[in-house]
């Protein structure tokens, strides 16, 4: 199967993920707007995703992936279910643990790490310790989530993987609906969605055990070793670990900087909402498919191979992320207005998150390319210089956020965030070059110039065409708002794509085998 097929299914259940995403931010939005609950919330959830991230996905897929892909490899799935059991035998124990200290201490993290300035009001911290309690177990199923789930792309299976996260989604909106059909007050509303995410952990570990039986490799439990096996595991993890956590301790600290600015959680989160929706299409499936597949080429010494994955990955990010970067840039008071100004979601409100989303657009190519050069440092068990360009990342964001922070508000962090990636992306691009590991072909420089050239002349037509449709672009009337800014949208986007094709900026072949596939 194609690499671009690949990312293809993954992408297109991600989609799925990201839609209805939208449409859960869309219905807070209108429910809670920018207040207080609504920063609660976020802040709420954002502790227990920033340990997710740091130890269901990153860190641990990065170590367990290639070594359980050489059992399955090799033919023995017998030793790839004992590996997988003694893995989970370890993961679960640590979580475990993990959470019960975090339940505890609530009070002292959220005072200290998720959002200290909320300490100046009393309800509002004290309902924020109450949602990262309910919502903080979501980390176990997570972690189990995270297991399974590249066991299952290592096998070749993505698709259930990809569409299970759907079902946040789901439940979140079936909790608004709820709220907004018994006509409940704000808290309740956020307590609502903080059971939610709860529930939600356990049904999607529920269905990929599902997924897992009808593949004949069911896990057992096991009591906890340190198996030699186990301890490569944890070897790799390490510096993984550190990785994700720098990168995660960057977020963290743009949220402390946030919690001094009354709906900042709220604004940078309904930006990052419509800004995620390309980047976890594109990035999310190049990382989910690229790992596995490098991880393959790399042990059959085909280093051919593993740059070609390299140089399609990097045309199939920028193919997408480059129009969308240059759309959020030039155009995004209309598609918030389109997508969230309603209910307790004011026009001063839509300004406020456009403004972030211009700012988060600058950065989205960056996001997404890294998506496409860490995997060789972990193809090649390298986890340490991904480390130290993260550390440099960090520095670079929190430098720019208390620089920018103080003039330009949440906006600021968002823009330092953008600037950020950019580093880390350019520090990680020209490590794999001295390497060797990465060589650009020039067929792909070339496509990148040209879809680079097609963007920037959508740009330009996106621009005049909001000046000339001012009026309706923002009329009264829905319908009008809305037919208008998705014509313009879908205008731009034929004419990115028709340059793209006619410049052979994007391989046709790959499109034509995309749409010809069964």
């Amino acid at each position: 199967m194609s690499v671009i097929k690949k990312f293809s299914s993954v992408g297109g259940a991600t989609m799925a993920s990201r839609v209805l995403g939208f449409v859960r931010e869309a219905m807070i939005g209108a429910a809670l707007g920018a207040g207080p609950v609504a920063d609660v919330f976020y802040a709420a959830f954002g502790f227990p995703n920033l340990f997710r991230r740091i130890f269901a996905e990153g860190a641990f897929n990065s170590a367990f992936v290639p070594l359980f892909t050489k059992r399955v490899d090799e033919k023995d799935l017998s030793a790839a279910r004992q590996f997988a059991e003694e893995v989970m035998a370890v993961l679960i124990i640590t979580v475990l643990g993990l959470t019960a200290i975090a339940l505890i201490a609530m009070p002292f993290l959220v005072s200290t790490a998720v959002a200290p300035y909320f300490v100046e009001n009393p309800a509002k911290f004290e309902l924020t310790v109450l949602m990262t309690r309910i919502m903080f177990p979501y980390l176990f199923c997570m972690a189990l989530v995270a297991m399974i789930s590249g066991m299952m792309n290592s096998l070749s299976h993505y698709f259930l993987a990809a569409i299970v996260p759907t079902l946040l989604n789901v439940l979140l909106i079936l909790a608004l609906a709820i709220a907004m059909a018994f006509d409940f007050n704000e808290r309740t509303t956020g307590l609502c969605l903080a059971w939610g995410v709860y529930i939600s952990g356990f049904v999607q570990l529920l269905l990929l055990i599902y997924g897992l039986k009808k593949l004949n490799l069911s896990l057992r439990l096991r009591m906890p070793k340190l198996t030699p096996d186990v301890k490569r595991t944890l070897a790799l993890m390490g510096p993984a670990i550190l990785t994700g956590g720098v990168l995660q301790i960057n977020l963290l600290i743009g949220r402390v900087i946030a919690s001094a600015q009354d709906g900042a959680f709220a604004l940078l989160n309904y930006a990052d909402r419509i800004n995620q929706l390309p980047l976890g299409v594109i990035g999310i499936a190049i990382g989910v498919v690229l790992l596995p597949e490098l991880s393959r080429a790399l042990r059959d010494k085909d280093s051919a191979e593993a740059n070609s994955l390299q140089n399609r990955s990097m045309e199939f990010a920028l193919a997408f992320t480059l129009p969308a970067a240059i759309g959020f840039i030039i155009f995004p008071d209309p598609i918030i207005s389109l997508l969230y100004e309603r209910g307790a979601f004011d026009s001063s409100t839509t300004t406020n998150v456009a403004l972030a989303l211009a700012a988060f657009g600058m950065g989205l190519p960056a996001y997404v390319l890294i998506k496409v050069f860490q995997p060789a440092y972990f193809a090649h068990e390298d986890m340490r210089t991904p480390f130290y360009f993260s550390i440099i990342m960090v520095i670079t964001n929190v430098g720019l956020s208390l620089l920018f922070f103080p003039t330009y508000g949440h906006v600021g962090i968002a823009l330092a965030t953008a600037i950020s990636a950019w580093v880390n992306f350019l520090l990680l691009a020209a490590g794999l070059m001295k390497k060797r590991y990465f060589i650009p072909a020039k067929q792909t420089i070339k496509r990148v110039i040209l879809m680079l050239i097609a963007a920037l002349i959508m740009g330009a037509a996106l621009f005049y065409a909001q000046e000339l449709l001012f009026d309706w672009l923002y009329a009264d009337l829905f319908i009008i708002r809305a037919l208008t800014t998705l014509i313009t949208i879908s205008a731009a986007a034929v004419l990115y794509f028709l340059i793209c094709f006619l410049t052979n900026a994007i391989d046709r072949g790959e499109i034509k085998h995309l749409i010809k596939r069964r």
